[in-house]
C-alpha cells in the first residue's frame, strides 16, 4: 500500500487522502474546500494605507442572473423604458424606488443607493467572476473573493468557526490563488444546518479518537516527504473540522433555535432564511456571509418574474435590517446587493430585458454608511450613465474601504504576480458619513 501511495501523482493522492478520512473518520466537513487548486500566497510587498473601519463585517447579496435596475433601485416613471412600474417614496427624502420594494423604502434613510455601475462583462460567468473578485476570468489563474481578502489581510476573529461562509451556492471568488483554508464555507440549504458535522451513528468519541490517530500515523510519512503546502491545507482542513464538530459554535447553523416568528418575517424560503442564517454567523463572529438569490436572467415576461424576485428580495432584506439594527449589528455590518450587470431598457418582444452591462445599480446599507444617499446617475432611459461612472472594481474597494482593508497592500501569486483586493478600484469615500 506505502509503495502505491508514493508513486501515485499528486491528483490521486489527493483523492485518496479525502477518501481516508471521510471512510476512516465519519466526516465530511469542509471538503468541497479542497476541490479548487491550492496555490502558495506570497508575503506582502507594500503594506499601503488604512483608514479606520466604519464596519467589521459584511453580508453580501448577491442577485444571480442580471437584477434589472430599472425595475428596482433606478426606476424611470414615465418613460417608455419603464414599463408598467411605478415609483415610490422613500423614507430618505427624495429618493424613489421601485413600487415592488416597499420594505426596502423604509431603510432607505440608513442606506444608499449606486446607479452607475457597469461593468465590462456581458455574459454570467463572466460578470460574475468580475463582480466577485475585481479581476476578469482569466485561464491561467484563479482571483479569490472578497471573503477570502477579509481574512488574507485582517484576519478571522472566531477561531473556530469559518471567516466566510456562502449559502444557497451561485458566486464565483473562493480562495483563488490563495490556500484553501481562505475558500468560503460552502452550503446548501441553510435549514439544514451544516451536514456531515456529527459522528455517524453508533461511533463513540473514543472511537473517533482512535480513527483520527491511526489515519495521522499513517499519513505521517506521506507529509513528511511531500511538505508540500496543499497537502498541508488538506491536515489544517480536517483539523478545523475537528474542532468545529466540538464545539459549541456549531449551533450557529441551527435555525430551529430561532423563534418561529422570527423565521416566518424573514420568509418561508431559502433566501430569507439565508439571510436569517447571514445574521446568526454574524453574531458567531464570522467575518462574511454571502447569499444568493437566482432567477434574474427575465429575457422573457420580465414584469412577472420581477414582481416574484423582489418580493422575496424585500421581504428578507427588510427584515434583515430591522434585525440588525434592533441588536445593535447594524452599525458594525455592511449589507449589500450586488450583481454582474443589469437589464435592457428596450423591453423585448418575450416582454423581458436582455443582459446590459452598460449601466445597473447597487446598494448598501449599515456600516457607517451615509443613509439617504444616492450615487451616479444614468440618463432618461437608464441606458448611460450620465454621472458618477463607477466600475465594478470600484464598487468592491468601496465594501473594502468601509472595512478598513489596505487596498494597495500588494499579495503575489504563486507565479510571481502582484495582486490587490480591488484591482486598482478607487472608492467612493463620500458614501460614509
Amino acid at each position: 500500500m506505502k509503495d502505491i501511495l508514493f508513486k501515485a501523482d499528486d491528483s490521486t493522492r489527493r483523492q485518496f487522502m479525502r477518501m481516508t478520512a471521510g471512510s476512516t473518520l465519519g466526516v465530511g466537513l469542509l471538503s468541497q474546500a479542497m476541490t479548487e487548486d491550492v496555490f502558495a500566497a506570497a508575503g506582502a510587498t507594500e503594506e499601503g494605507a488604512r483608514k479606520r473601519p466604519t464596519a467589521r463585517n459584511v453580508i453580501y447579496l448577491y442577485m444571480s442572473g442580471g437584477m434589472t435596475h430599472i425595475d428596482t433601485f433606478d426606476p424611470k416613471p414615465g418613460s417608455e423604458v419603464g414599463g408598467p412600474v411605478k415609483a415610490i417614496p422613500t423614507k430618505a427624502d427624495g429618493v424613489f424606488i421601485s413600487e415592488y420594494l416597499p420594505g426596502i423604502a423604509q431603510h432607505m434613510d440608513k442606506a444608499a443607493i449606486v446607479r452607475s455601475l457597469t461593468s465590462t462583462q456581458g455574459a454570467h460567468a463572466q460578470g460574475n467572476y468580475y463582480m466577485h473578485t475585481s479581476y476578469s476570468p482569466r485561464g491561467t489563474i484563479k482571483h479569490p473573493g472578497l471573503g477570502a481578502w477579509i481574512q488574507k489581510l485582517d484576519g478571522k476573529t472566531n477561531r473556530t468557526l469559518p471567516a466566510a461562509v456562502r449559502v444557497g451556492g451561485g458566486g464565483s471568488g473562493g480562495a483563488g490563488f490563495m490556500e484553501s483554508k481562505f475558500a468560503p464555507l460552502q452550503l446548501g440549504n441553510p435549514s439544514e444546518g451544516l451536514r456531515n458535522s456529527k459522528l455517524l451513528g453508533g461511533l463513540s468519541d473514543r472511537e473517533f479518537d482512535d480513527r483520527l490517530a491511526l489515519v495521522n500515523a499513517f499519513n505521517k510519512k506521506f507529509r513528511e516527504t511531500y511538505n508540500q503546502k496543499d497537502v498541508r491545507a488538506q491536515k489544517d482542513m480536517y483539523e478545523d473540522a475537528v474542532k468545529l464538530m466540538r464545539s459549541q459554535d456549531l449551533q450557529a447553523f441551527d435555525l430551529s433555535k430561532e423563534d418561529s416568528k422570527i423565521r416566518e418575517a424573514y420568509g418561508d424560503n431559502n433566501f430569507g432564511q439565508g439571510a436569517l442564517l447571514a445574521r446568526r454567523l454574524l453574531e458567531n463572529d464570522v467575518r462574511f456571509v454571502e447569499v444568493n438569490l437566482g432567477g434574474w436572467d427575465t429575457h422573457q415576461n420580465n414584469f412577472v418574474s420581477v414582481p416574484q424576485r423582489t418580493a422575496t428580495l424585500d421581504q428578507a432584506v427588510s427584515t434583515l435590517l430591522t434585525d440588525l439594527e434592533r441588536r445593535g449589528m447594524l452599525e458594525e455590518t455592511i449589507v449589500v446587493i450586488a450583481t454582474e450587470f443589469g437589464r435592457t431598457p428596450r423591453i423585448n418582444q418575450n416582454d423581458g430585458r436582455d443582459h446590459f452591462p452598460k449601466a445597473f445599480s447597487g446598494f448598501i446599507a449599515g456600516g457607517g454608511v451615509k443613509g439617504g444617499t444616492v450615487y451616479g446617475k444614468t440618463d432618461e432611459r437608464a441606458e448611460n450613465v450620465v454621472e458618477g461612472k463607477l466600475q465594478v472594481p470600484d464598487f468592491n474597494a468601496t465594501i473594502a474601504y468601509g472595512l478598513g482593508l489596505p487596498l494597495d497592500k500588494v499579495i503575489t501569486s504563486p507565479s510571481g504576480r502582484p495582486f490587490t483586493i480591488a484591482h486598482k478600484g478607487r472608492p467612493v469615500t463620500e458614501l460614509f458619513g
